[in-house]
């Protein structure tokens, strides 16, 4: 039953879309995927993504810190708000957004068809990746450890980087990979304050959209098995280096 569901589910979608994206052999493929449209869509999408990711790993780990180690009123509100991307639809963040940052923006700023534009939108539907793989890793964390080295005179930062970060380190790489994956495949969220700019702020997912309109299929399916395996090396590479860093933990314990 478990290998029937996930064939159904996500081997067989999989198979049909690479033999859309093959149906013109290797060379229709290389093809459509080298595209100068193709190439500056995908430039566009893993650029963005990349730094939304960088972005969120740092302000992800700090939202994480303050709702575990601090204690402030609203703080359940807070931490509920959290997962709001989760359960939001994307389109209706990206009108929020639009209505926010676009052209008749009440606070003055224009992020609208900019890059600035795509990064808030990836930023708040990738934060909730981050903070919630590192929140239950702090905590469980050992708190007599970090004391037992303050009292022997070890300084905040120190402490932070010889026994915080490294407990934290796999759950931090997990999250920021998480949330690269979440973005290189994202819709909705940039569809309106994007602006599909071709060449500046048209991502992935827009240009495959794009081309299913004026009925380039092949190309669409092409440059979606390069998100695909895009995504897929992420998360191999993620796992490599998760469980890299648990050997590493469990030896130095």
């Amino acid at each position: 039953m478990v290998t029937l569901w996930l064939s159904v589910i996500v081997l067989l979608p999989l198979a049909a879309l690479t033999v859309a994206a093959f149906e013109d052999g290797w060379a229709g493929f290389w093809e459509a995927v080298t595209a100068p449209a193709a190439l500056a869509s995908l430039r566009v999408t893993v650029q963005v993504s990349a730094l939304v990711a960088g972005l969120n790993a740092v302000m992800g780990t700090l939202i994480a810190w303050v709702l575990v180690r601090d204690t402030f009123p609203g703080q359940r509100v807070v931490n509920a708000l959290i997962d709001l991307p989760f359960a939001l639809p994307t389109i209706v963040a990206s009108i929020v957004l639009l209505s926010l940052y676009g052209p008749s923006s009440p606070i003055g700023v224009q992020l609208n068809a900019t890059t600035g534009g795509l990064v808030v939108a990836l930023a708040f539907v990738t934060l909730p990746f981050v903070v919630r793989s590192v929140q239950p890793v702090l905590i469980e964390a050992d708190r007599e450890v970090e004391e037992a080295a303050a009292s022997l005179g070890a300084s905040s930062w120190t402490t932070f980087r010889r026994i915080i970060l490294p407990t934290l380190g796999p759950a931090i790489v997990s999250g920021t990979g998480l949330a690269f994956a979440r973005a290189i495949g994202e819709y909705g969220s940039v569809v309106l304050i994007g602006g599909n700019i071709p060449h500046e702020t048209q991502v992935a997912s827009q240009y495959i959209q794009q081309q299913i309109e004026i009925d380039r299929r092949v190309n669409a399916a092409a440059v979606s098995v390069a998100l695909l395996l895009i995504a897929f090396m992420t998360l191999l590479i993620l796992r490599a280096l998760s469980t890299r860093a648990l050997r590493r933990q469990e030896k130095a314990t």
